[in-house]
């Protein structure tokens, strides 16, 4: 068996796309609710800066920087994950087996890496043929980089 070798850099920056075991199931944006609930506990306990993200209804992609001195977002991912399981189960929705057990991790480089993995996601729920234009999926933080005058209210439309 092949073991994969992850990049841990101290405070690094990595793009990341997790998904749900069933890639049929809709739960992520379903109980968005929960989602953030779990990422806002796992940010208060192992801090973390979200640069951008994108959550669909079975996957998500998101880009994030960690504290200098901290390269553990493994730590992050099931605190995230496991957090957002346990909502469900209180729910009565789920029991194990949600999430597929790894996750795709990219260190990103440079600035020119970071705005293309950033423009991928914002991208990304076009690609899927969930929107006709990236600023129609509500679960991007697409809103915020428009809002702070990082990239164009038409982002990624031919107008």
């Amino acid at each position: 068996m092949v073991r994969y070798r992850r990049n841990h850099v101290p405070g690094g920056t990595y793009f990341f796309t997790v998904t749900l075991r069933d890639r049929r199931s809709d739960w992520l944006i379903r109980h968005i609710d929960l989602l953030r609930v779990a990422i806002a506990r796992t940010q208060s306990r192992h801090p973390f800066r979200i640069d951008a993200m994108a959550v669909l209804p079975e996957h998500l992609h998101m880009v994030m920087t960690l504290p200098d001195g901290d390269a553990d977002y493994s730590l992050r991912w099931r605190q995230i994950k496991g957090s957002f399981t346990c909502g469900l189960q209180q729910q009565g929705l789920a029991t194990r087996g949600v999430w597929q057990s790894r996750f795709w991790e990219h260190t990103v480089r440079d600035e020119d890496d970071l705005k293309r993995h950033v423009d991928y996601i914002h991208g990304n729920p076009v690609k899927h043929g969930h929107v006709g234009k990236p600023t129609d999926w509500p679960y991007s933080t697409i809103h915020h980089f428009i809002a702070s005058g990082r990239i164009a209210a038409n982002w990624g439309t031919d107008t």
